[in-house]
């Protein structure tokens, strides 16, 4: 394992490559959520943590099921089958083992079903850290590191969106640019900004 990698990982899942403001997966929470800081946070930790379990997952069945059965064709449904499957898992458990956490979350529990960030970070883990035959090394390290990386990149986009958003509330803003409009501005602009980080290409 090489540190660089780690390095560059995070440099670019947070800013170059943000899974919502560069890679546009996640929008529909992203515009509907951050109009508050303290749900865009419950949503954000949520997101984080089911990104990073099923990179997991979906690391371990990709690595030792689709691979040696050449079911790589298989993978986009098997992802989504386990996501789904592990994200009403999550839910039931919370439910029943802590009822305080489930109504912070339980809201947001069942956006992250369809919640595309999940998926798209699954399919670009395999598509960066795995070939058909056989995984890079260190590719489970890198796999689960990424999906972290991606969830902290949420979470920054999330809240960076409610700030301005709670801002602008108590601002006098025309009626027909309030709420979504005005949401869809802000994140053209925010996207713009980290659009720099990838530099100037001629």
């Amino acid at each position: 394992m090489d540190i660089g990698v780690f390095l560059s990982i995070f440099i670019s899942a947070v800013f170059i490559n943000n899974v919502i403001l560069s890679r546009f997966l996640g929008l529909c929470s992203f515009i509907a959520i951050s109009k508050e800081t303290k749900p865009a946070f419950a949503m954000s930790m949520a997101v984080m943590f089911v990104i990073t379990m099923s990179a997991i997952i979906t690391w371990l069945i990709y690595r030792f099921l689709l691979i040696p059965f050449n079911m790589t064709y298989l993978r986009t449904i098997s992802f989504i089958l386990v996501i789904a499957a592990f994200v009403q898992f999550v839910e039931m458990v919370v439910r029943k083992t802590a009822p305080h956490l489930y109504k912070l979350f339980g809201i947001y529990l069942p956006l992250i079903t369809v919640n595309c960030a999940v998926l798209g970070i699954a399919v670009l883990n395999s598509d960066m850290f795995m070939s058909d035959t056989t995984p890079v090394l260190a590719s489970f390290f890198y796999s689960v590191f990424q999906a972290i990386c991606a969830g902290i990149g949420y979470m920054l986009a999330m809240l960076l969106m409610s700030a301005i958003r709670e801002r602008l509330e108590l601002c006098n803003v025309p009626k027909a640019l309030r709420d979504f409009p005005l949401g869809f501005i802000i994140a053209a602009i925010m996207s713009l900004s980290f659009l720099g980080f990838n530099g100037f290409k001629f």
